[in-house]
């Protein structure tokens, strides 16, 4: 018996009920058609494997959205998704069988037929782009916006069907997507051949254990092609030689942004959160949704009276009728939302979007779902630390001095090893001690195919965590990439991993000449060496390979300063920035006699040296100078050959870039020492016309990295300038508080204010004299 569409006698074949994935009218009419219709079973598109799967539906701790994950055994990293909302019509069909006790059957191309996971580089898995049925049939309307004639036509809609009955709208549904598939075939989407004739086999076969009485839901594009007489064997031609993969299927959590079409997902709507709210609303939804746009909008201290939620309400039915709709859709509720309640801006309307038109919330599965081990030891840790994984990006400050807050460190950075990056570190906004990390944390349901990817390393995020590092150990081509790796070891607590990566890291650093290879090495090595006591795991061997490393880097830079073109100069720049900040680490962790003496030495020759690029001799003297080994007179003296007009302009301005570019203060200095100003001010007015346009952008960068307040103090003393009739030497005394030694009593007195701000393990006693 040939299948029939919503509207035909009861006593027909299968009810064909052709849906919008995702759709709310869609949903509310699938809804009331199997009221009417009552079948004896029901049939969703979705992948068979997943039949097993489907009395979690109605567990009480599955909350949408949610979707079926599938991915391939042998590589997880090939997955494919079925998502669906509280909204979704698949979803409500599950739910209504489940509640009546009826058989449900997913019917479509099994998982380990989708080309997704079986063929992903086959034609098919490219995704190719048809047409759109909804945007067609939108344009024949004379709509330029398939959502909103999808609204009009469709939401706006009773679920009743109006006088010809629940089962209308399908049937004139069918009747538009049969034109659209005799227009334009199978729509620029080939492969609809062979996942259609699989789901006229197994209706067939449905037909077979459950009977005539079945109603299919299934996107509305297949209803024709699953109304077309065509033969058993004809169909199972069409499935013969596919490949196939052996894949496991789970539920797992989904997200209202990864329904949102703008995420990529091609089936998906641009605005889930709004189409969840009118499927929700009992009646009156305008008045709803401005109701709960005023609570948010509340929410974050701004003000909205009930006057306020009044007007958008009537402002939005005047802009429906005035566009000729039938009643209020998205556009002009978001009208009336920025004119009235964000009186027209649009920074409270990006928050209206994100928390309500899409939304945020993380659907949530039970724990008798299937998952990898590795997803199981995760799932424990994550209630274990109250470490909640949510859709919505949130910051987490840890202060690792704290059992579960360190757990939670750990936790993260062993995630990270393993290429789940639920949590990205972020510069804090408190201390920058060791004890204290700052994260931001964002969920994604990607994150379950990254976890299942990394089971093949353990079934535990300790034991795969230390796998994949040795592994990762065994195979670093660099030394940077062994001494990072130590740095994430300690993070993430392996130490028993440590003694491979010394192995590892002793044999490159012996057989590595490269002094910028040395160089890009020794900033991880002596950033790890802080973890120590907070972590408690023991960094003796890291120090001494640390300590070889920085002093054959004191040897070999000087002479990989000289000749340098720009971008090798910058480079360097970059590497003498990360070794002094390794000495300075070195020099407090470890016993490294005379290592800050011989790199002071470093400094110097840098500074002093006439083939060292002009970047790196300005970075000289600014660290110098900032480490006490220079004072400002002699600042002046190493400054004032390389702004003489016998030097090209462009190396004097890589000279102030290196000084005063990328260093903390660095225009704060000329303000309090005019003498330099003084300096740079004359050789800026002696610059050659022709040669002022090329020095300019090195000088724009070197400055942009100062404060504004201390841009505008420079400008105003350069615009004072020298009194009348005199050089700047003659004018322009040196800076102020800037003298030669150290005025012990002025510096005892912030000693308060210190153990006020750093807390615990300040010096209490004043230091005056030392």
């Amino acid at each position: 018996m040939t299948p029939r569409s919503g509207g035909t006698a009861p006593s027909g074949g299968p009810l064909l009920l052709g849906v919008r994935h995702h759709g709310p009218g869609s949903a509310r009419a699938v809804l009331a058609a199997l009221d009417h219709a009552r079948p004896d079973a029901v049939l969703v598109e979705g992948p068979p494997e997943g039949d097993a799967l489907l009395p979690l539906a109605a567990h009480p701790r599955m909350r949408p959205p949610v979707a079926l994950l599938a991915h391939a055994v042998d590589d997880p990293g090939r997955a494919a998704f079925w998502p669906m909302a509280h909204f979704s019509p698949e979803w409500v069909a599950i739910r209504w069988a489940s509640s009546h006790g009826i058989p449900v059957r997913f019917v479509d191309l099994p998982a380990a037929q989708s080309p997704a996971l079986a063929d992903p580089e086959g034609d098919a898995a490219g995704g190719g782009r048809g047409i759109d049925p909804i945007g067609v049939l939108a344009g024949a309307a004379g709509y330029d916006d398939p959502e909103r004639w999808w609204e009009d036509a469709v939401e706006h809609r009773g679920a009743d069907g109006g006088p010809a009955g629940p089962l209308a709208p399908f049937a004139t549904l069918a009747e538009a997507m049969t034109a659209l598939r005799e227009a334009y075939g199978d729509g620029g989407h080939p492969y609809d051949a062979v996942r259609e004739a699989c789901m006229r086999l197994r209706l067939r076969a449905a037909r077979k254990e459950f009977g005539e009485h079945i109603a299919v839901v299934c996107g509305a594009w297949h209803v024709p092609a699953l109304h077309t007489r065509t033969t058993v064997a004809a169909d199972r031609a069409l499935l013969k030689g596919l490949p196939r993969v052996r894949v496991e299927l789970t539920w797992v959590p989904w997200t209202p942004q990864r329904l949102a079409r703008h995420s990529g997902y091609g089936a998906g709507i641009e605005s889930p959160g709004w189409y969840g709210h009118l499927f929700d609303a009992p009646d009156r939804p305008v008045e709803r949704w401005m109701t709960k746009v005023a609570g948010l909008l509340r929410d974050t201290d701004r003000t909205v009276s009930p006057a306020d939620v009044i007007e958008a309400v009537r402002l939005a039915g005047t802009l429906a009728a005035l566009r000729g709709r039938p009643a209020v859709g998205l556009t002009e509720a978001t009208d009336a939302v920025r004119a009235v309640l964000c009186e027209g801006s649009d920074v409270p309307l990006a928050l209206v979007r994100d928390r309500l038109v899409v939304g945020e919330a993380l659907g949530e599965v039970p724990e008798t779902a299937p998952a990898v081990p590795l997803q199981r030891d995760l799932d424990r840790q994550q209630r274990t630390l109250r470490l909640r994984p949510e859709a919505a990006r949130r910051e987490l400050e840890l202060d690792l001095r704290k059992d579960t807050d360190a757990a939670r460190s750990r936790l993260l950075h062993r995630l990270r090893l393993l290429g789940v990056h639920w949590g990205e570190p972020i510069a804090g906004r408190g201390s920058t001690g060791t004890f204290r990390e700052s994260w931001r944390l964002h969920w994604e349901p990607e994150l379950f195919v990254r976890t299942a990817e990394a089971g093949v390393w353990g079934t535990t995020v300790l034991g795969a965590a230390t796998a994949r590092a040795e592994a990762d150990a065994v195979a670093a081509s660099s030394l940077a990439g062994v001494t990072a790796l130590a740095e994430r070891c300690l993070l993430a607590g392996l130490s028993e991993v440590l003694p491979v990566v010394m192995r590892a890291l002793a044999d490159r650093a012996a057989l590595d000449a490269d002094v910028g290879h040395l160089a890009d090495a020794l900033p991880a090595l002596a950033r790890s060496l802080r973890y120590g006591d907070v972590r408690a795991t023991d960094t003796a061997a890291l120090g001494e390979v640390a300590v070889g490393l920085a002093e054959r880097v004191c040897v070999g830079l000087p002479p990989a300063c000289t000749g340098l073109d720009a971008d090798a100069a910058a480079e360097a720049h970059r590497r003498v920035d990360g070794v002094h900040t390794a000495v300075g680490l070195l020099t407090g962790a470890v016993r490294a006699d005379g290592l800050p003496e011989r790199w002071t030495g470093v400094l110097r020759r840098l500074a002093a040296g006439d083939t060292v690029a002009g970047v790196i001799r300005g970075r000289a003297a600014r660290l110098l100078l900032d480490g006490g080994h220079l004072a400002p007179g002699e600042t002046a003296r190493l400054m004032e050959p390389v702004l003489s007009p016998g030097t090209a302009p462009a190396d004097g301005a890589a000279w102030i870039e290196g000084f005063i570019g990328g260093a903390t203060g660095g225009g704060l200095l000329l303000v309090h020492d005019e003498r330099l100003l003084a300096l740079v001010d004359t050789w800026l007015t002696d610059i050659p016309s022709a040669a002022f346009d090329d020095v300019l952008p090195l000088l724009r960068r070197s400055f942009s990295v100062c404060e504004p307040g201390v841009r505008r103090a420079l400008g105003e003393l350069v615009r004072r300038g020298p009194g009348p009739g005199a050089t700047p030497e003659e004018s322009v005394p040196a800076a102020p508080g800037f003298g030669e030694g150290l005025d012990g009593e002025r510096a005892d007195a912030v000693l308060p204010v210190l153990r006020l701000l750093l807390g615990p393990g300040t010096p209490a006693e004043p230091r005056t004299g030392r």
